[in-house]
């Protein structure tokens, strides 16, 4: 099972988890990525044990909480989206309604992550016109959330990291 290090842009924040699944093989295109993100039109999260998470710089770190998502509408929403407050960069994301799992954004992961064999885009509802979808035969497409997992499709895939 590897372990991830992950940064920011200036290098104020550092940090390590563990992944069972570490492909980045799902491209979200909700608003909140797309618009939080910046590149592409979407965003990747991967899975990892949220208890193997180690910080380093954590004073730099900022939560922002998403207002206007469903099922929350104008309230803020519970899902925590963690970046460093001097270079903005996103580093991870944490959903307190599943303690066991820390999603870090692909984009922050400085150790080499593995080619998957196809992609997910989800979320191709909210995708700006603008942004032209790059996928291939084995590529799969929604307009909202699958209902596989990510540790779903890596299972599936043959690609779950055992211990």
């Amino acid at each position: 099972m590897p372990k991830l290090e992950g940064s920011c842009h200036c290098q104020a924040v550092r940090f390590s988890v563990v992944s069972h699944t570490p492909q980045p093989y799902q491209r979200c295109y909700c608003s909140i990525c797309r618009k939080t993100q910046g590149g592409g039109g979407y965003a990747i999260n991967l899975a990892a044990d949220a208890h193997t998470l180690e910080i380093e710089g954590r004073e730099h770190v900022q939560v922002y909480h998403a207002r206007g998502t469903e099922p929350h509408g104008d309230q803020p929403s519970t899902t925590e989206r963690h970046f460093c407050r001097h270079c903005a960069s996103y580093l991870f994301v944490y959903e307190p309604s599943e303690p066991r799992l820390v999603h870090p954004f692909a984009s922050a992961i400085d150790t080499p992550l593995p080619t998957p064999p196809a992609r997910t885009h989800i979320r191709l509802m909210d995708k700006a016109v603008w942004v032209e979808v790059e996928d291939t035969p084995e590529d799969m497409l929604y307009g909202d959330y699958p209902d596989l997992s990510i540790e779903e499709w890596h299972r599936r895939s043959g690609l779950y990291q055992e211990d």
